[in-house]
């Protein structure tokens, strides 16, 4: 439940991104805008970063786990953001906040297809539905948001590489990845923005953007890791997948566009398909091999025995941690420690 929480928490600060994206593009062109924001996000993780520093905090860089930073980087940092600005550009924030639902539909097959994540019938029926209601959302506009709708589907294409490749990092803290994310991806974008799109920056439009990327990408994006984490991609995706209703709700108490009744019809079928999805749980016997990394855990899962004297074993902590073989069965998801093949 607390994973969940969190993957709720983090869909609600990415959804105020749209609408506070289309305001700050009167001011600052695309580029520069999806560097400001990424750089928000490593300043909004910073005080995490200095306080795990203090702590001494370990964390370890494996070949496999830069290989899936420099995925999650390129895709989800440098090239997403920048697609779904320019189709923001080019439309009204509900209609983008709407098309951001292909990002579920795309992370549920990379992580069906490409990791071998466990998707039932229920699972599929659910990705199907999701599907429907982006369909059905984006029907409303024609063609005239034809060119907006496949820039914001080739951003979500690119998160959904990001969001497969960062739910399998266990190396590094979420805040870490955010932070390394934000300021690679950040720097790359503003700098190309400088070069290809100069424009004249002021101190009230840089500021609001590095406000809105601390919120809406540096927090959220630390919650959604975390919850990815526990959950596996597809999962917390779907979860995720209601920002765009979010999106949507904000648009029109903020920006004063319009809600439609369609709108309200899809996302209550998004709701239903979230359930759907989350009731997709399964169970067979399977075995743990050995091993050591970290994530956030609690010591009443039954994967975590190690012992923490005076600790209550429901209190949720991060730290490097070892794993013995174990065998067993119950019901799980594709989280960090249920990797398996089916």
């Amino acid at each position: 439940m607390f994973a969940i929480v969190l993957a709720v928490l983090s869909a609600m600060l990415f959804a105020g991104a749209a609408p506070a994206g289309k305001a700050l593009l009167a001011s600052l062109p695309p580029f520069q805008l999806a560097g400001l924001f990424y750089l928000g996000a490593a300043i909004g993780v910073a005080p995490m970063i200095i306080k795990g520093a203090a702590a001494k905090e370990t964390w370890s860089l494996s070949v496999a786990t830069v290989k899936r930073l420099a995925t999650a980087l390129l895709f989800g940092g440098v090239l997403a953001p920048v697609f779904l600005l320019m189709g923001l550009k080019a439309a009204s924030a509900s209609s983008v906040s709407m098309w951001l639902t292909l990002e579920a539909v795309f992370t549920a097959v990379i992580a069906r297809l490409v990791f071998r994540e466990h998707l039932g019938k229920i699972g599929w029926l659910a990705v199907s539905m999701s599907t429907a209601a982006a369909v059905l959302l984006c029907f409303q506009e024609g063609t005239t948001g034809l060119l907006a709708g496949c820039l914001c589907a080739l951003a979500c294409l690119f998160w959904g590489v990001d969001n497969n490749s960062t739910a399998i990092i266990d190396g590094i803290s979420p805040a870490r990845i955010t932070f390394l994310k934000g300021l690679a991806a950040g720097c790359t974008n503003f700098v190309l923005g400088l070069i290809f799109e100069p424009h004249i920056l002021t101190a009230s439009s840089v500021s609001q953007a590095l406000v809105v990327g601390a919120l809406a990408y540096g927090l959220s994006l630390t919650l959604y890791i975390t919850s990815a984490q526990q959950l596996g991609a597809t999962r917390s995706q779907m979860i995720f997948a209601t920002a765009p209703f979010f999106g949507v709700v904000f648009s029109a108490l903020f920006l004063r566009e319009a809600l439609t009744a369609v709108q309200i019809v899809a996302g209550g079928i998004m709701g239903i398909a979230i359930y759907l999805l989350m009731s997709d749980q399964h169970a067979h016997h399977h075995e743990h091999e050995e091993m050591k990394h970290i994530h956030m855990h609690s010591h009443d899962d039954g994967h975590h025995n190690h012992a923490h004297p005076g600790q209550p074993a429901s209190l949720r902590h991060s730290h490097w941690h070892n794993h013995e073989t174990l065998s067993h069965s119950h019901p799980h998801w594709p989280d960090l420690h249920h990797r398996h093949s089916h």
